[in-house]
């Protein structure tokens, strides 16, 4: 799974045997998260709803799990060459502390109006920190160039099966948690999560539907997991764990073939999420970790008195972000 997608080639998908041997490797390094299910929640949603508490993870996203599964299946010769990652944030935050624990050189890129709690996570992380680009997209491109320059490893944010692999640990423990999950809705940005959440329910929730949400504003992977083509759209959301303006192949390789639903939310309703996971689950999300419940609330109706896993992917929300949540309607 430590195929190089700095060229035109595509990796090999990842199948439930490497998530199996993701959990494995992550055994050493990170405890399962929490799992659990508010009665407020379920009551103003309406439906019996279990939340992955990946905000609890050391960088207080997901992302983790598919650094640190990444970092450990190198060679000790390609960990000293270093790694570059591009990210709005969790990313980064995931390579950054995996190469800390493996020490290997790190150099992170992300844009210059990066998320200063991210941002700082990544320099306490002992990364070297490179803010340019305006967006994430731009920032992609310049990491894969200096990973080039320096024949560093580029580790894309979506085209790495050993990332996907790791990822996917999450849904496997929320099924452990809460194995008769109707549905499991998953944020999609680059779509890690959402094909690492198939990969896992097709192997052992099979009558589980996983369903990928997205910002309308950022809706790429939507239009490329709806068209089977490679997908560029315009990226203005400001949902920083969503915002991405380009398809990755791998995972909507793996999303075409075992996602059977994708929905788009507004910001607005987002933010609407955030301040209802705030007020009724004592979860501070950030806006990619509350997109699950936000597609959740589009389908009220559908799964009321249903039993739903939501994956909240992170909680590194800056002040300003928190503000914004504050200030957002409560759902009721």
């Amino acid at each position: 799974m430590t195929t190089s997608t700095s060229s035109s080639s595509l990796p090999d998908a990842p199948t439930f045997t490497d998530v199996l041997e993701a959990r494995r490797l992550l055994a050493a390094h990170l405890p399962p998260t929490p799992s659990w299910t508010y009665p407020v929640l379920n009551e103003a949603v309406g439906a019996t709803v279990w939340i992955k508490h990946e905000n609890a993870q050391p960088v207080g996203a997901f992302k983790v799990r598919g650094g640190l599964t990444l970092l450990a299946s190198l060679s000790p010769q390609e960990r000293a060459g270093g790694v570059v990652a591009a990210s709005t944030g969790n990313h980064a935050q995931s390579v950054a502390y995996a190469a800390r624990q493996f020490g290997a050189p790190c150099m992170i890129v992300m844009p210059e109006n990066a998320n200063p709690v991210k941002a700082a996570s990544v320099r306490a992380l002992g990364a070297e920190l490179v803010l340019r680009g305006a967006v994430f997209d731009d920032c992609r491109t310049i990491a894969a160039q200096i990973a080039a320059e320096t024949k560093a490893r580029y580790v894309d944010s979506g085209d790495e099966p050993a990332l996907i692999a790791g990822v996917a640990t999450a849904a496997l423990e929320l099924f452990e948690a809460a194995p008769r999950l109707d549905a499991l809705f998953v944020p999609v940005g680059a779509g890690t999560g959402a094909a690492g959440a198939c990969l896992t329910a097709t192997a052992v929730a099979p009558e589980c539907r996983v369903i990928g949400v997205q910002s309308a504003q950022a809706p790429a992977a939507y239009e490329a997991w709806r068209s089977g083509a490679p997908a560029t759209l315009p990226n203005k959301t400001v949902i920083e764990g969503l915002s991405t303006g380009q398809s990755f192949k791998l995972p909507q390789q793996i999303m075409r073939a075992l996602l059977p639903e994708f929905l788009l939310v507004d910001d607005a309703e987002i933010r609407s999420a955030q301040r209802l996971m705030l007020a009724a689950a004592h979860t501070t999300a950030e806006g990619a970790g509350a997109a699950a419940l936000a597609g959740l609330l589009a389908r009220r109706e559908e799964y009321a008195g249903k039993t739903v896993g939501l994956i909240c992917s992170g909680g590194n929300a800056s002040e300003t972000e928190l503000a914004a949540v504050l200030a957002a309607p409560l759902t009721s």
